[in-house]
């Protein structure tokens, strides 16, 4: 669990990232936990576009991967979700949470 300096940290970096993945129609499948799991595994800090086809909404799409995944949840802003989870690779740069 990350505190509330440590999110307003994280929300700063998360601004200025492009999104990685996008949720469309399909909605979250196995498929979408798996690839944003090894996402953050290799980044630790991603954002992800919910696209209007998408039958929930992006709050509920977080809630639904923080579950599943087992992340953070750093912001949901419009249809915009960025999640934080501390990647387990040896030799990785973290992000450096204050």
């Amino acid at each position: 669990m990350i505190t509330t300096k440590q999110r307003a940290h994280l929300r700063g970096l998360g601004n200025a990232l492009d999104p990685v993945m996008q949720i469309g129609k399909e909605g979250l499948t196995d498929n979408s936990f798996d690839a944003i799991n090894s996402l953050l595994e290799a980044r630790e800090l991603i954002k992800i576009k919910v696209l209007p086809t998408c039958p929930q909404r992006a709050r509920e799409i977080c809630d639904m991967l923080c579950q599943k995944v087992g992340c953070d949840p750093v912001q949901v802003i419009g249809s915009m979700v960025i999640v934080y989870k501390v990647s387990t690779k040896k030799g990785f740069k973290h992000i450096e949470l204050i």
